[in-house]
């Protein structure tokens, strides 16, 4: 199991609609991760499946996406990965020791914003 290490993409503005799938499909095309997840697709998510890194279906919790020809982190998408490591939605599944650095790296996000994480409030 792996928490890639903190990529400080630019921010997308506040206000960008977040659209995962779409995301996704743009990351994809973007990284030239077409026919299999790189190390530029891999740097997009907050974790990753080391033993399974070939497969698409072992990353989650993508916050970034291509905006104007750059990956950018989307607020809306880590607020989305925030909510679900604060329980929404059922949470997410991942080992207890990568917790704390996930919400590490999306405490780093919310810093560059201004504003706390939901369980910092």
């Amino acid at each position: 199991m792996a928490v890639p290490t903190f990529q400080d993409f630019p921010l997308a503005p506040r206000d960008r609609a977040w659209d995962g799938a779409a995301a996704e499909k743009r990351l994809r095309a973007f990284t030239g991760a077409e026919n299999g997840p790189n190390q530029a697709y891999r740097d997009a998510f907050l974790w990753y499946d080391a033993s399974r890194k070939d497969e698409f279906t072992a990353y989650k919790l993508l916050i970034a996406d291509v905006v104007d020809d750059r990956i950018e982190a989307v607020p809306r998408g880590f607020f989305a990965a925030a909510a679900v490591m604060d329980g929404s939605r059922g949470g997410v599944d991942l080992p207890e020791a990568d917790i704390p650095r996930v919400k590490g790296q999306l405490s780093r996000y919310y810093q560059k914003l201004g504003e706390e994480p939901p369980w910092d409030r």
